[in-house]
């Protein structure tokens, strides 16, 4: 992200994420815990800091999700969080599975940088990390770019998306 010059962007297909990092702010939220849009300091975190520095720097940022209809419960806790991203700078739209039927789709989640660099997210089957790798291979750059405009074209911007 901080090579980045002119625009990130990632793509989410997964419908439950169990990643240690978001463990207890996902417990917290079942719990009915909500972040407070008006308390900024208290939901503010490094990773929102690195996306306000890049918007910044003028990069546009973008993150795509395709969501299985009705959504499953930690779609609802991303949505419901998701107006962190979009305070620090980050657009983001959701695609309804069903709309995505017929896009050449890469296997895993991604970040492509600058249309070039891709850092691929590996998830075990209950969403847990599986690691990540990079590859900088020109046809994996082109299909996650066709793949993201194509998703990012279809997709509901993040304030019109109504939870299902």
């Amino acid at each position: 992200m901080a090579g980045c010059t002119r625009s990130a962007v990632h793509l989410e297909m997964r419908d439950v994420y169990s990643v240690d990092g978001e463990r207890q702010q996902f417990e917290a939220w079942r719990q009915g815990f909500r972040h407070d849009p008006a308390d900024r300091a208290s939901w503010w975190r490094p990773w929102l800091d690195l996306i306000q520095d890049t918007v910044a720097r003028g990069v546009v940022v973008r993150r795509a999700r395709i969501v299985s209809e009705p959504v499953s419960e930690y779609i609802r806790f991303e949505h419901s969080g998701t107006f962190t991203n979009i305070a620090a700078g980050e657009q983001v739209r959701w695609l309804p599975r069903r709309r995505a039927s017929d896009i050449a789709l890469p296997g895993n989640d991604f970040w492509l940088f600058d249309g070039r660099g891709i850092r691929w997210n590996h998830f075990t089957g209950d969403g847990g990390s599986a690691g990540q790798d990079l590859s900088d291979d020109p046809a994996a750059a082109e299909l996650c770019a066709a793949a993201f405009e194509e998703v990012w074209a279809r997709a509901v911007p993040h304030e019109q998306y109504e939870i299902h």
